[in-house]
């Protein structure tokens, strides 16, 4: 939710950033007229209350004589306060739906435009020069073949049960997957994260209040039988772990939530079906900051560097994008996309992520701190990717050799036993 000072003292920096996203600046303008017809609803209650209130302090002096023209008014005036308290609890909810229409404000800097204006801050990697990848000395293959060579994932077996895009991760498939998000727990723990198992369920509330419910909301699972969603990301549940308290943050909150994640991918048909780079379901372990707004910059790049030190423990080429306006999500002042390079396709594919989502969830959410003046604020909310079975796809594609075999990053070895290499398992 936007700040309500900010859309009346200073609706042009509204406007300007919905214009760099590309998102309609007449909403301002209607939450502005809804704004004053909120107040001015809400200003004529109150008067209409205070006459109430003046009534019936009369009624209880007035004489035998004169209390039943004054019983009478007052009746008069009871129904006109509660036409007007209805009136002004329309107006409320008329204000909310226009504000809720009005996306965070970018933050100075992030690049104007569509998915493709964004900017690359770095390109990094064993195999990178400059912003070019070296290729590997012979064809590469694919994840899905490497994987069904080594007997990682079954993909047919995962349609037959679920559909498209569903899949079993199997034998050392498994075994990777528990190794990535081990790491990333051992590292976000190193830098003072709590670790959390959070709920896969969440309530509407919820859910609206982080901003998934908006032009991504199909694709949300959503059970109606018991009004509850499926989340596609931890950050949900991590968002509504504070909601509606107000939090000490003399030292930034941060956890380290692990979960299974679903996602409809509705406005992906035909895109990526072969393998498992963008499925229903996979495990995350995401990370989330409530910090005072004035830290909520530093602690975005300190996330940001969490997960380059993972990247780079892993051994994989990468670049590190600064989101365009245009293609973050409603809730994001600003948003690094980490990209790994993938041989088969030649080209980036997303891996991490990492949002500063300033004030505007913790808003919708009432999770507030007392600043320096003991008044209650919102606080400032970040997420980030720690790990996630993507992973799977630029580790298997990027370290393959010649021979079938896969390398095992030396940081991986120890959370797989001591493995150096996946060997291909032949089929019976």
């Amino acid at each position: 939710m936007i700040d309500t000072q900010i859309l009346r003292e200073q609706p042009e920096a509204l406007r300007a950033s919905q214009e760099r996203r590309g998102d309609p600046v007449s909403h301002v303008d209607d939450a502005i007229a809804a704004d004053s017809a909120r107040r001015t609803a809400i200003g004529e209650f109150e008067s209409l209350r205070a006459q109430q209130n003046a009534s019936a302090a009369q009624v209880g002096k007035a004489s035998k004589e004169e209390r039943p023209a004054l019983i009478a008014a007052a009746k008069e005036l009871a129904q006109q306060v509660k036409d007007a308290q209805a009136a002004a609890n329309d107006a409320e909810a008329a204000f909310e739906a226009a504000a809720a229409r009005i996306a965070n404000i970018v933050i100075d800097g992030v690049p104007a435009g569509g998915e493709e204006n964004f900017v690359t801050l770095e390109h990094r990697g064993p195999r990178t020069s400059g912003d070019t990848v070296a290729p590997l000395d012979f064809e590469p293959r694919d994840h899905v073949d490497l994987g069904e060579s080594l007997k990682a994932f079954d993909l047919a077996r995962g349609a037959k049960v679920s559909g498209t895009r569903f899949y079993y991760l199997t034998g050392i498939g498994m075994r990777l997957e528990l190794a990535l998000m081990n790491m990333a727990l051992d590292k976000t723990l190193d830098k003072g994260f709590t670790p959390v198992t959070t709920p896969t369920l969440v309530r509407p509330e919820i859910m609206q209040g982080t901003g998934f419910l908006g032009e991504h909301a199909s694709e949300v699972y959503y059970l109606p039988a018991d009004d509850l969603y499926l989340v596609g990301t931890s950050e949900v549940a991590l968002a509504g772990f504070h909601a509606d308290e107000i939090i000490d943050l003399e030292q930034p909150k941060r956890y380290a939530g692990w979960s299974t994640c679903y996602r409809r991918e509705a406005g992906s048909a035909g895109k990526d079906t072969r393998g498992i780079l963008r499925v229903h379901q996979f495990n995350k372990l995401e990370m989330f900051a409530y910090v005072n707004p004035a830290d909520a910059e530093a602690e975005h790049e300190r996330m940001r560097d969490i997960q380059t030190d993972l990247l780079d423990a892993c051994e994989l080429d990468y670049r590190v994008i600064d989101v365009a306006a245009g293609d973050l999500g409603s809730s994001a002042a600003r948003k690094f996309d980490i990209e790994a390079w993938v041989p088969s396709q030649g080209t980036y594919r997303e891996l991490t992520s990492t949002s500063n989502c300033t004030t505007f969830q913790a808003r919708r959410l009432k999770t507030r701190f007392k600043d320096e003046d003991g008044k209650n604020r919102p606080v400032a909310t970040l997420n980030g990717t720690a790990a996630t079975t993507r992973w799977i796809v630029a580790l298997l594609e990027q370290h393959q050799q010649a021979d079938g075999t896969v390398r095992v990053p030396e940081a991986l070895q120890p959370y797989l036993g001591g493995l150096t290499a996946l060997e291909p398992i032949p089929t019976p």
